[in-house]
């Protein structure tokens, strides 16, 4: 079984606009640790889709159910996540998605921004072993936050160049 600590980032400017996200994936393997880091971009998009991608495209690389820690450092990922364990939201920290899932991807108060990345992210966490969320404050030094935020902008900044 492995454990798998997956870091991740969101960068939009101006917000809607030109967006990017950036996760590194960390494991331990017979040879040591081993790190990859994954990044895209997007044309008109926002800051909150680009950290859910981040997140998103880092638990799609995983290869069979693992027990994953991801770190964020957006609250609305975190505590809309939650923790998990073999497939069911955590009693201790129970996420916003899952009454989201219950009432057919909508929220109380109406229409779900995003849907279709919270739809996939449910998916993806309901396959994993266990999932806790981890946020930290962005921008204050965390050397993988800050790989990330870098891997982020320079995904969106891309975007320039190909137009």
């Amino acid at each position: 079984m492995a454990n798998i600590v997956i870091y991740t980032d969101g960068a939009c400017e101006p917000n809607p606009g030109r967006g990017g996200w950036g996760a590194i994936l960390e494991w331990n393997s017979p040879s040591g640790k081993r790190t990859k880091e994954i990044s895209g971009a997007e044309e008109n998009t926002t800051n909150n889709r680009m950290e859910m991608m981040a997140v998103l495209m880092g638990l799609r690389k995983l290869k069979y159910p693992s027990y994953v820690k991801i770190y964020t450092d957006s609250r609305y990922v975190a505590d809309a996540i939650g923790n998990w364990q073999k497939g069911k939201p955590s009693r201790a920290k129970t996420g916003w998605m899952v009454g989201w899932e219950k009432r057919n991807w909508t929220r109380r108060e109406g229409a779900l921004k995003n849907k279709d990345l919270w739809q996939e992210i449910y998916k993806q966490v309901v396959a994993q072993k266990g999932i806790t969320m981890r946020w930290i404050k962005g921008h204050a030094g965390h050397e993988m936050n800050e790989r990330c935020d870098v891997l982020a902008v320079e995904a969106r900044l891309s975007l320039r160049e190909d137009q």
